[in-house]
């Protein structure tokens, strides 16, 4: 019987079957990468607000406190935004004819709430509580980066499921002490910089953040598994 198909079309029926392979594996790839990207992410995306408020000012050159404009951060699940009496108890006093702060003024003038942009802003469905991680020695910069840092604020991490859970299955590589939980220029011991706490010595975050898991009982990652923990 006559060969029905040339003797090429193997070789085309190969090329055609790894090319849909490696198509299919470049385009996964290209898939992650851009999950991964800022695009995606908003990692390092300054996001346009009514004012420019700048942490660094704030934070670092001032000396404020979080909890001076996040109120609630260590009681709700919610850290709180600081009302236009918090910004004007300084502002009626300093930088008062400043052109920057005229949307303050009005806000505080016509009684209407400025309208920020929410930078850390997770999904509707995903529930996060800042109180008890607070409560468990987790830092504001664990989270949010440098903010101590920022001119503008600026998304930080990725706020993906597997960086959350990364932490939660490695606590003690950011738990620290709750008295350094709002601090913005907390540095991890190391053994170059061993850090006393208790009258005892810890060369590295790992013992410190182990005694510290221990001592504030964090739970374990096996006691998290449940969906409705972070997914209600």
């Amino acid at each position: 019987m006559a060969q029905v198909f040339h003797r090429s079309t193997n070789t085309l029926s190969r090329l055609s079957i790894y090319g849909a392979v490696f198509l299919f594996a470049a385009l996964a790839a290209f898939a992650y990468l851009v999950n991964q990207s800022a695009y995606s992410t908003e990692v390092h995306l300054a996001r346009e607000q009514p004012v420019p408020f700048s942490h660094k000012h704030h934070v670092t050159e001032d000396g404020i406190d979080c909890r001076y404009c996040h109120t609630t951060v260590e009681r709700s699940s919610f850290a709180g935004m600081p009302s236009t009496y918090t910004c004007m108890s300084c502002h009626s006093k300093i930088w008062v004819a400043s052109p920057m702060l005229e949307p303050v003024r009005a806000s505080l003038a016509t009684d209407a709430s400025l309208r920020w942009t929410r930078v850390n802003a997770l999904p509707g469905f995903v529930y996060f509580d800042h109180s008890i991680h607070v409560a468990k020695g987790i830092g504001c910069t664990s989270c949010h980066g440098p903010i101590g840092d920022m001119p503008i604020t600026y998304r930080a991490n990725t706020l993906y499921m597997r960086w959350c859970i990364e932490c939660h299955n490695h606590p003690e590589q950011d738990v620290r002490p709750r008295e350094e939980v709002f601090s913005t220029t907390y540095r991890p011991p190391s053994e170059l910089s061993p850090l006393v706490y208790e009258g005892r010595r810890y060369p590295t975050q790992m013992t410190l953040g182990r005694y510290l898991v221990k001592k504030y009982r964090i739970k374990s990652p096996k006691d998290l598994t449940d969906c409705y923990t972070c997914h209600r």
